[in-house]
């Protein structure tokens, strides 16, 4: 027969459905795999109604076969199989596709087809420099056979074929400097994309494949026998077919999860956690996900990669689909399989629609709960996890504003000063006396050195509890939040704000001891601008402190910024300028302020200058803020309280 052009637009067409769809040329074997799969999906679902089939679930398979010599891949499979026509309209026209026109027919069916573009068979170009089919259809007494070298058109012949069903010969193409095709005719190269890709279509997927065993000993064995070795071919089949998230929870234990995990996603490590998820309804999809024990390497680098592999009715899609998870679980590892999504062109990219939406919520919720399950009934290993990826959920909290703070506020974690042990917040405020204004925490380096804050002990010694924090983003992510949910004395809904010990009004002062302070600061006004101005722009302000018993000094800060956040602050760039608003406060009952005040009074400036450069070297260092010789200041301060 003549050749024929394809009924479609123009040759560029053609290359552009080889060349330009598919970013990766393994992707053909998935592709041919799908619509084999597809071909009996439509006998098998014949055979349900029409007895005359003779043929059950259980006798449909795809086999592959390899020949290197002639550098052809075959695939085959028994399925419904093409007519003449139907092999002209779904070849011959490309983007028609013949799964889809069955899926419409059927539409009141539950029916689970893979292939509904019409244009997956064509990938086969991008490996293959000559295309063969041979097909007969269920039905039919005729086979024929369609061929191709590309864009320039088809040959359609009859042929003879004994069974029903598809063949697909792929003549490889010979390998170049740039592209290497011998991985295509490899057994363990063709083994490998089927496990990747294809591992979980429903029906066997089979090869023949070559083995070695020793052969039978002879009797009697002579003294000097050595063992004989043979290579044999075994028919063999290489997908399991059956995904283990399709599996009820009850039929899978921990051992085969666990196995899944670390086989699957390359990890030497049980999870911490697995998340089986269903749902029908607005979203169809599985999911089964896994917390890990541990972060990756470089899971807190630009490096990496978030995301779930994402499958289509047990066909992977994507490695990698980030858009199922919200960056503060970026941790979880695991897969999701869906056969409502819409896939672009490739099915290797996703379209943004709503059902994309309403996984990554319902996967949210649920990734949430299982954590709160954990912490509530299993603390010592959410403790272990909070240690490897608690930075990443405080970041959560954080990010956008806060938007995610509500979800995730009663995950988070923090060193009680009282408790000496992690708390929630809800633990927290569960223990605060009733008279209690604020939740108390203080920030820095060490929570050793951040409970003998001057501020932090006083807050202690009322009886009151002191968060201690101790990463950077900590102190934002309470400042984000602002409050956190109390019942006030008569059981009614309520909040309470958080409250930085090194901010300004604590609320623990009576109002007689507030108006005292106010007093001894403005009778002491001459001798605390001389010190604001020794100490150059240093301090936004000097006063007599409410809050210290012992100790001559600290810094609190006056306004939205604390003294900790400008600290991290002004380590990003072009963040140079930020700073928060010192106030440097002292303790009037202290030795030192009296030598001050004399200083002050005997107009001795050097000396007034010299102190309060002192007392505020002894406050950066009892906050913990770093000095240019911490050692000289300290032995400085020592010298002086003597």
């Amino acid at each position: 027969m003549a050749k024929k052009e394809f009924q479609a637009e123009s040759k560029k067409l053609m290359d552009m459905m080889i060349n330009s769809i598919y970013t990766n040329k393994e992707i053909f074997l998935r592709e041919l795999i799908s619509n084999a799969s597809d071909a009996i999906d439509k006998l098998y679902y014949k055979s349900l109604t029409d007895t005359s089939v003779g043929m059950n679930k259980g006798d449909f398979r795809i086999l592959l076969t390899r020949d290197k010599d002639n550098r052809t891949l075959t695939i085959s499979d028994n399925g419904i199989g093409m007519t003449k026509e139907e092999l002209e309209s779904n070849l011959g026209t490309i983007a028609h596709s013949g799964s889809l026109d069955f899926k419409k027919e059927n539409k009141d069916e539950n029916i689970d087809i893979i292939g509904q573009f019409g244009v997956g068979f064509y990938s086969a170009f991008m490996v293959a420099d000559k295309v063969t089919v041979i097909s007969k259809a269920y039905g039919s007494d005729e086979a024929w056979q369609w061929e191709s070298s590309g864009a320039d058109g088809y040959e359609l012949n009859p042929t003879e074929k004994d069974t029903v069903g598809t063949e697909i010969i792929l003549h490889i193409k010979p390998s170049t400097d740039t592209d290497n095709y011998e991985n295509f005719l490899d057994e363990y190269g063709i083994v490998a994309i089927v496990k990747k890709y294809s591992d979980y279509v429903r029906y066997p997927i089979q090869m023949e494949r070559e083995k070695s065993r020793q052969k039978p000993e002879p009797d009697p064995k002579p003294d000097d026998y050595k063992p004989e070795w043979e290579t044999y071919t075994e028919l063999e089949t290489l997908n399991s077919m059956v995904p283990i998230w399709k599996k009820q929870k009850s039929e899978v234990t921990d051992e085969e999860y666990a196995n899944f995990y670390k086989d699957k996603f390359n990890d030497y490590s049980d999870p911490a956690r697995v998340i089986v998820s269903r749902t029908e309804g607005t979203a169809n999809y599985n999911a089964l996900l896994f917390v890990p024990s541990h972060r990756p390497y470089d899971f807190y680098t630009k490096d990496y990669e978030k995301g779930l592999a994402l499958y289509a009715s047990g066909v992977l899609i994507m490695e990698k689909c980030g858009d199922l998870l919200p960056d503060y679980f970026s941790f979880v590892k695991g897969v999701v399989d869906s056969q409502d999504l819409s896939l672009n062109i490739s099915r290797e990219m996703l379209q943004k629609d709503n059902q994309l939406k309403l996984i990554h919520n319902a996967l949210e919720k649920k990734i949430k709960n299982e954590l709160h399950a954990m912490l509530a009934n299993d603390r010592e290993k959410y403790e272990a996890f909070w240690k490897e990826f608690g930075r990443q959920i405080k970041f959560g909290a954080y990010s956008d504003y806060g938007m995610h703070a509500e979800l995730l506020r009663d995950l988070l974690l923090f060193w009680s000063a009282k408790e000496q042990k992690m708390v929630t917040l809800q633990e927290y405020v569960d223990k605060m006396p009733a008279e209690q204004k604020y939740i108390y925490f203080a920030a820095g380096d060490s929570t050793d050195r951040l409970a003998k804050l001057p501020a932090a002990e006083l807050v202690m010694d009322k009886g009151y509890d002191v968060l201690l924090l101790t990463e950077d983003v900590d102190e934002f992510c309470l400042q984000i939040m602002r409050t956190y949910p109390r019942k006030d004395a008569e059981g009614k809904d309520g909040t309470v704000e958080f409250k930085n010990v090194n901010s300004g009004d604590l609320g623990l002062e009576t109002e007689d001891e507030k108006k005292a302070a106010e007093d001894a600061t403005a009778e002491n006004k001459p001798l605390f601008d001389a010190m604001k101005d020794a100490l150059d722009g240093k301090v936004k302000e000097v006063k007599v402190s409410t809050r210290l018993k012992e100790h001559p000094v600290c810094l609190s800060s006056d306004g939205p910024l604390s003294i900790e956040m400008e600290k991290v602050l002004s380590k990003q760039p072009g963040s140079e300028g930020v700073k928060s608003d010192k106030v440097l406060e002292l303790n009037i009952n202290h030795p030192v302020f009296a030598v001050l005040k004399a200083a002050q009074e005997a107009g001795d400036t050097d000396k007034v200058k010299k102190y309060s450069a002192l007392l505020y070297a002894q406050a950066q260092l009892i906050e913990g803020l770093p000095v240019d010789d911490p050692a000289a200041y300290a032995e400085a301060v020592c010298s002086l309280m003597k």
